[in-house]
Order: C-alpha cells, then structure tokens, then sequence
C-alpha cells in the first residue's frame, strides 16, 4: 500500500475553485502530497467577484481540529483566511495544544489590489498569537506594508522589514513584490533563519489570470516542507511551479481566473 505524505491547510473555500482551500489541495496534489482542508468559511464567489460568505462556528473548528490530529500524520500546516479574531485566537491554540510543526502563514490581511481583510482586533492577535508560531511567513506587498509599516520604497526597506517580522517570531520570512503595470520582472525577498538571504527573481507575466497566486505559492512550500525538503530549496520550487502556473494561463471564467496548475505540474514533473 503507498504511504503518501500528508499536509494541511486551514483556509476558506472559494467557490469558483480559483483561491483559498481548493488552490491549497491543487498545489498539495501537484507536489504529491495527501492533503487535508480545515474549513474556516465559504464564500460564494466566481470570478467577477465574491457575493457572499459564511464563517464556520468555532465549535466546528474545533472539531476538525481534534478529529485531524487524532488520525493523521500532518507533516506540515499553512494557514489562509481566517476571518476574525475568534478564530485567529483558537487555530492559535489548536496548533499548540497538538504540536502541530512546520507552519506556514499566509497572512490573507490585504488582497493583492490592496483590499484589507481583516478588522484591527483580528490583525493584533495575528500579530501576537500566530506570526510567533510561523516557520514561514509570505506576505505579499501590501500586507508586508501593514505588518512592518514600511512603504517598501527600496531594497534595504524590504531587508529591514523582513529583519522585523523575524523579530516578532516569523523563523524565515518571504517577502513578495509587488508587480505594477510595465513591470519586466518580479523580485521575492527571502530571509533565513541563520541569516542568510536571497533575492528571487521572474519575469512578469502580462495576464488577468492570477487567482490564487499566492495560495499556490505558499501550499507548495508547505507540501515540500511535508516531504523534509529544506526551506530555501522549498521556496525555490514554489516559486518556480507558480510562475509556470501564472505563464500558461487558461480559460476558466470571465474576468479573474484561475492559473494553471496542471501545467506546473506537467513542466514540474519533467524536471
């Protein structure tokens, strides 16, 4: 019988399959990883836009969280949207209570049109209660912004925020870049825990078809972490897998559509 290695993420499920929960478990599959969804809300969504939501009861998360850990092997958790501070506060102490390792925190603060996600008190006891507990956390630019209070104007701004989110307990920390129109290039900053640090650069891809991006991203380092792959080695393959996902774009949907995660995988599994 085939042992598979299995990851976790805690997230919200989009209805139109294109972000959260189900881009989670596509990335997990893609990396040949098991992977389990922990639903903290729905939202009814396609890809004009998102209509409406609901947030699980707490009673339920917690649920989920017990019937989890008493069965499977998680070998590694991500977190994505959260909602609000109620449920901040109790994946905090669900991922305590069940020493649950290798956490990667997708922050969901600010969308990446620059949207804010989350009332003030939620944002504080991500910052007090979960930010500690990371492994990894990968903000993109504007949720870099709020976390740190830099403007991110310049190289050294973004070292030093990064050096700032490590001193709030984040082990390493990837800092995505922002991608405005005329862009050639994207550059992610990479912050070790030993120190050491790297500059991830690919080109920019002209494309509407971006749902998901950062779900995709951060799921894949978190099913490499699963597998014991080290973290440096780990971004770079999720960094590499999400930039053939977004260069070979699909057509699902109207407007913001989802990217293409067969074809990372397809291009991923010849390398």
């Amino acid at each position: 019988m085939a042992q598979f290695t299995q990851a976790l993420t805690i997230a919200g499920h989009d209805s139109d399959g294109s972000a959260g929960m189900p881009a989670d478990l596509h990335a997990f599959y893609a990396r040949g990883v098991y992977g389990m969804g922990l639903l903290t809300a729905a939202v009814a969504g396609n890809s004009k836009g998102i209509f409406d939501q609901q947030i699980m009861p707490a009673s339920f998360i917690n649920k989920q969280f017990e019937v989890l850990n008493d069965d499977f092997d998680i070998k590694a958790t991500k977190t994505g949207m959260l909602a609000n501070k109620e449920i901040i506060d109790l994946v905090a102490h669900n991922i305590k209570k069940y020493h649950m390792k290798n956490i990667v925190l997708d922050p969901v603060i600010i969308t990446k049109h620059g949207a804010t996600l989350l009332a003030d008190d939620a944002y504080q006891a991500f910052l007090e209660k979960l930010v500690p507990l990371a492994t990894i956390i990968t903000p993109n630019f504007f949720e870099a912004q709020k976390l740190t209070g830099s403007q991110l104007d310049s190289d050294d701004e973004i070292q030093r925020s990064a050096k700032m989110l490590q001193n709030m307990g984040a082990k390493n920390v990837l800092l995505k870049g922002k991608h405005p129109e005329g862009s050639t290039e994207v550059r992610d900053y990479l912050l070790l825990e030993n120190g050491n640090d790297i500059w991830l650069t690919k080109p920019y891809v002209a494309t509407d078809r971006v749902n998901g991006t950062g779900d995709t991203l951060s799921a894949v380092i978190t099913a490499e972490l699963a597998k014991g792959t080290n973290i440096l080695t780990a971004v770079k393959i999720a960094k590499d897998f999400t930039y053939q996902a977004i260069a070979h774009p699909i057509e699902v949907g109207s407007k913001w559509g989802p990217i293409n995660h067969l074809k990372a995988q397809e291009i991923s599994n010849k390398e």
